[in-house]
């Protein structure tokens, strides 16, 4: 039984996006169903058109989906993506979190599985830090959190357990082999956790 995974995410320049790219590759090599979708800009145009950066991705992602509520009543395992904004999830991605009010009083989410990746600037930018904030809100809505653990050989070459994570050196550098590694594998263990608890519920 494959699983239906939506991995969705913010991405200013686009190093979370070639993160959420990776993950869903992996997450389709179970044979999981997959939706990547981006959530809502809050920043105004004219801001993201002084960001030469900013501005390119914003072009290069404007045929991927908005995600909505609907997205994550349909997905069995979530997957969010976002850069670290002072160690915690972007406004981006909290806005689109704090619109589930509706799903979570009626349970919508109980029991579904979910898991969370990031990127940073530097180094010590906030990854783990970043990633424990958001699962924070799926202890709320009562899901269950996989992670990539240490399980795979790659994981000792990424070194985060948490999620798939990456140091972009403020944009300059994009995904390396082993992050796009680390995350394939990512999506790919969480689609596979996400069949075998849905087997186990038939």
């Amino acid at each position: 039984m494959a699983a239906k995974v939506a991995i969705i995410y913010y991405s200013q320049t686009g190093t979370t996006y070639d993160l959420a790219k990776a993950v869903e590759a992996g997450a389709r090599e179970t044979g999981a169903e997959t939706r990547l979708l981006k959530v809502q800009e809050l920043a105004p145009e004219d801001v993201v058109q002084q960001n030469e950066g900013w501005a390119k991705h914003s072009d290069e992602a404007q045929n991927v989906p908005e995600a909505s509520n609907d997205d994550l009543e349909w997905a069995d395992a979530i997957i969010f993506g976002t850069p670290t904004r002072y160690g915690l999830p972007s406004a981006q991605l909290k806005n689109f979190m704090d619109k589930t009010g509706g799903l979570w009083a009626r349970g919508a989410l109980v029991n579904k599985i979910g898991s969370s990746f990031t990127s940073t600037a530097t180094a010590h930018g906030g990854q783990e830090a970043t990633i424990l904030a958001i699962n924070t809100a799926f202890y709320h809505w009562g899901m269950i959190i996989v992670t990539p653990g240490y399980v795979d050989p790659i994981q000792f070459q990424s070194g985060n357990p948490y999620g798939v994570s990456f140091t972009s050196n403020n944009a300059q550098l994009d995904p390396d082999d082993t992050a796009l590694a680390a995350a394939r594998f990512h999506g790919r263990r969480v689609a596979e956790v996400a069949a075998q608890f849905l087997r186990g519920k038939e």
